[in-house]
């Protein structure tokens, strides 16, 4: 039997508790793709299923991770940042390990929402103007070229901004542009050979994070509701049980 619990007691939102309620990025994110999963997650406490770990990328996050470090120790530009141009070494900072630690990451208590917004970075590399640069690591496997167009990827946009804001908000200056450095895999190789080889692309992204504030209102306006938010239009979940329903409903004795 799976370990998964659709009934949550912990996390839940309510007003009449004067404690800062946690909001992730990821939860942010999870407004953005439909409210009334949401709401149903952080109100109710009925989350959606859990996806599976991406194993292979949380192995290429950890490889780069070190890669960078030792240039961060050296106090040095990665190779990268020399082949593509950038103007930047690894930012070296105390707190850098608990910022990119998942339940921990840059935290902000947004006093106006009393919300404490937490987000998990991956890197940041600092430029010779004393700026903050946001750096998110990906992993995939694809012949196409690597774009940040496709409209899945809003969302890695949205995570960038979310990161920029959280450290406008803790009192650093952060650059407008922020770097996706994409390893993809090369699957055309004729034999395996217990190895798989990477191309690393470095994507820059010119981030506007105005967005994020109104946006906590929204959310807090949301929880604060007593009604569930209509299903998004584009929710695969919320299709799905709209689905189910219809089918209940024209065979009550299912």
């Amino acid at each position: 039997m799976s370990a998964y619990n659709p009934q949550r007691t912990r996390n839940i939102f309510s007003a009449d508790i004067e404690k800062s309620f946690k909001l992730s990025r990821s939860k942010i994110q999870d407004f953005l793709n439909c409210p009334r999963c949401f709401y149903l997650d952080r109100k109710c406490g009925t989350g959606r299923p859990p996806g599976y770990p991406f194993t292979l990328n949380t192995a290429v996050d950890t490889l780069l991770k070190k890669e960078f470090d030792c240039c961060r120790i050296e106090g040095k530009p990665h190779p990268l940042m020399i082949k593509h141009g950038i103007d930047a070494i690894p930012f070296a900072h105390p707190d850098l390990d608990e910022w990119r630690q998942n339940f921990k990451g840059l935290q902000f208590v947004h006093e106006a929402t009393n919300f404490t917004v937490t987000g998990a970075i991956d890197d940041l590399w600092v430029n010779s103007a004393n700026e903050l640069i946001v750096v998110d690591y990906k992993a995939t496997s694809t012949t196409k070229e690597i774009t940040l167009d496709e409209e899945y990827r809003q969302s890695y946009k949205n995570q960038m901004e979310i990161y920029q804001w959280l450290l406008r908000q803790l009192g650093f200056k952060v650059s407008n542009t922020g770097y996706f450095v994409y390893c993809n895999g090369d699957a055309s190789k004729g034999s395996f050979n217990e190895k798989l080889e990477f191309s690393i692309s470095v994507l820059p992204y010119v981030g506007d994070d105005s967005w994020v504030e109104p946006k906590l209102f929204e959310i807090r306006k949301c929880l604060e509701a007593n009604n569930t938010p209509d299903p998004a239009e584009k929710c695969d979940f919320c299709q799905y049980w709209a689905a189910v329903k219809s089918h209940v409903d024209k065979e009550p004795g299912v």
